[in-house]
């Protein structure tokens, strides 16, 4: 088990070291990619990127993408669509639990 927490540790380090690039590594898929560039600010480019992938990660970046903005009714639809709690913590402990997660399901 300490083994996979490294490993995840690990790419957790280098997807965070990644936002001083001017854009997302290619192959990270549009859920990790919509995280990048909220954590970099740009909402609107993080939006185009999952609004219409149909995937449960696309959903709850959706989520928190709404959250962020403070539109929590349109949050908690995509909450539900992605099959995940509403969250209720600080954001910026979201972006982590989501990226942390899709990092452990990623091939990354």
């Amino acid at each position: 088990m300490a083994e996979s927490m490294t490993s995840l540790d690990f790419k957790a380090s280098l997807f965070k070291a990644s936002l001083a690039d001017a854009a997302p590594a290619p192959r990270l898929g549009a859920p990790l990619a919509g995280l990048w560039w909220a954590a970099k600010g740009d909402w609107d480019q993080a939006h185009r990127l999952v609004q219409d992938d149909p995937g449960a990660d696309a959903a709850w970046v959706h989520a928190y993408l709404h959250r962020v903005e403070g539109d929590l009714g349109n949050a908690g639809y995509w909450y539900r669509r992605a099959g995940r709690p509403v969250a209720d913590d600080a954001v910026d402990a979201e972006w982590q639990r989501i990226a942390s997660t899709l990092l452990g399901d990623s091939g990354v």
